[in-house]
């Protein structure tokens, strides 16, 4: 009775470790693991466009635009005096983008990487920016005046230079211009200048003051995204979809969409540098401000279903004729670790490994020059793995000598219980006296093992948040090292090496923990079928490298490793 109160508590414990990894995936901003909330619905055809979202102002709480403040947002018809101009869709590309913007604004309205191939339809490239039924995702900017004043902003039909729209052989640069009409004495002129092999755009804002008196203008930019998760994405794992901000002061901070639906955002709002994100598994988009550059930050609901996220620069005062250029970059891209360290400060904590970041960057570091060496992510990942099993080496070592010592005294523990199962007392301390006898800590295994647990955990977020795996090869079947293995031949063999450890290590003397000894791979083993490929490569590896060191360890000390199989009687 004592053994199965024990079990109920050991299986009440690992449900309870399950539980609380669920709250630490929510508290560190990811979604849950284990029980990842509905999606909502996307916004209907028939529901208002993402173009119909309000002006922010620069007094407006997050969430929430007060009325007496909330700057006019002109129609798509020009003010009076100003030529008509037809709204129409303009496609550019590069070596690694292909862009569409909408002369409304001059917002883009849709992305596409030739690079990264959509997951469901691996001929076409991956859209992240989009203006469809499904899905709503834009970046605007604009021009606020003071309350009563309207100026030209995303919803003021532009009219778009004559010019290149794709970056021909030679050239690294493609630029793109857009001029709004006057509204209130006021012309925007937009010019966007894409680069080869980059996917950060520069966006320049010429504010020209054309009237007799002088105007205030704020510069806004914003991203716009529904409020779903992205297609494809596993319901075994979750990874973090939503705004986030970066700022010196406070750091890169993460918001979920449901936290903005409560007003309950607790994000900077004021800063002088930093950045705003839109942010889901393996891309996303910011806007980046030049630092000394006073903004507030706002992060507000504004449709069914739409959340915004955005920055508002101090007001600019022109003088009649005068005019201000205020510079601006828009990346639009894959988590590319490398690449947004080089745009702008703590841009590549987009890539997020949660608590784990201090461990995890130096792994990417090592994981990235080993590719450079070997030139495959897979191979990359098993030399990885090999590396932080040597560097633990001693630890295991340590771990496997208990567990050989356990082995050993083994029968004698069997033996004792079976003569005493009927005196629970006494077979403890009997118990208690072979171990001190046999100078064996029962423990002894244990904590070598739970010293690396952090190190793997990071190595788990490092392979799961690397866009560098998508549509990366290994060998034969394995095409795309982020996407499950199509054959299921790597979780069949990742299971297989589960239960070869399982039988090598030392069996519990109490026979149903023996038995959930080996039910609890299995069932665990059920979620791999769903995972990466290369997270169940690594896997695969550790366990494989763990069953060598453990089977040379065992034969050096004079226990020949057998096989503890199951009895299930």
């Amino acid at each position: 009775m004592n053994d199965i109160r024990r079990t109920i508590l050991w299986v009440i414990f690992g449900f309870s470790i399950v539980l609380l990894w669920d709250q630490w995936q929510i508290h560190n901003g990811q979604k849950p693991t284990f029980f990842p909330p509905a999606a909502q619905p996307a916004p209907k055809a028939s529901e208002p466009a993402a173009g119909s979202a309000p002006v922010p102002t620069s007094s407006a709480a997050p969430g929430a635009v007060p009325a007496a403040t909330a700057a006019a947002v002109p129609t798509t018809a020009p003010a009076a005096g100003a030529a008509v101009v037809d709204r129409q869709r303009i496609d550019v590309q590069t070596d690694v983008l292909q862009l569409t913007f909408d002369t409304e604004g001059g917002s883009l309205v849709r992305s596409v990487f030739g690079k990264y191939a959509d997951l469901q339809a691996k001929e076409k490239g991956f859209v992240l920016f989009d203006q469809s039924k499904d899905r709503v995702y834009l970046a605007h900017s604009g021009l606020i005046g003071t309350p009563g004043t309207a100026l030209p902003n995303h919803k003021t039909v532009m009219s778009v230079a004559p010019g290149e729209r794709q970056l021909k052989d030679g050239n690294n640069t493609l630029e793109l211009r857009f001029e709004s009409p006057e509204i209130s004495g006021v012309k925007l002129i937009k010019t966007f200048t894409l680069k080869r092999g980059s996917y950060d755009i520069g966006v320049r804002h010429e504010v020209v003051n054309t009237g007799t008196q002088a105007v205030n203008a704020q510069l806004y930019l914003q991203l716009v995204r529904d409020g779903n998760k992205p297609e494809g994405e596993s319901a075994f794992y979750s990874t973090f979809t939503g705004p986030a901000v970066y700022t010196e002061a406070k750091k890169y901070q993460k918001v979920e969409f449901t936290d903005i639906e409560k007003n309950k955002v607790e994000a900077e709002k004021q800063a002088n540098n930093g950045y705003v994100a839109m942010v889901q598994h393996y891309f996303a988009s910011a806007w980046v401000l030049a630092q000394g550059v006073q903004r507030d930050i706002f992060l507000r609901k504004v449709d069914n279903n739409l959340y915004a996220v955005g920055m508002i620069a101090s007001p600019e005062t022109l003088a009649p004729g005068g005019s201000k250029a205020m510079d601006a970059r828009l990346f639009v891209g894959p988590q590319e670790e490398k690449a947004l360290e080089s745009i702008a400060p703590g841009l590549e904590l987009v890539k997020d490994y949660g608590w784990f970041t201090i461990l995890a960057k130096p792994l990417y570091w090592l994981l990235y020059e080993l590719h450079r060496v070997i030139n495959n992510w897979g191979w990359a990942i098993v030399a990885l793995v090999l590396l932080i099993k040597i560097a633990f080496y001693w630890l295991n070592a340590k771990a496997y000598q208990s567990m050989a010592k356990m082995k050993a005294i083994n029968p004698r523990i069997m033996e004792m219980r079976e003569r005493l199962k009927d005196k629970p007392q006494e077979m403890q301390m009997a118990m208690m006296k072979i171990y001190k006898e046999e100078k064996v800590n029962p423990m002894g295994g244990c904590f070598p093992i739970m010293v690396q647990i952090p190190v793997f955990i990071a190595l788990y977020w490092v392979l799961l948040s690397s866009v560098e795996m998508r549509n990366a090869p290994w060998v034969a079947w394995i095409q795309d090292l982020s996407a499950p293995d199509p054959f299921f031949i790597l979780p069949i063999v990742m299971t297989l090496t589960t239960l070869l450890q399982t039988a090598l290590n030392p069996a519990p003397p109490d026979p149903l923990q023996a038995k959930l000894m080996w039910f609890m791979p299995l069932i665990f083993s059920v979620m791999f079928f769903f995972f990466p490929a290369g997270l169940v490569l690594y896997w695969i590896t550790n366990n494989i490298l763990s069953i060598a060191q453990q089977w040379v360890i065992n034969t050096r000390m004079g226990v020949p490793p057998q096989f503890n199989l199951p009895k299930f009687k």
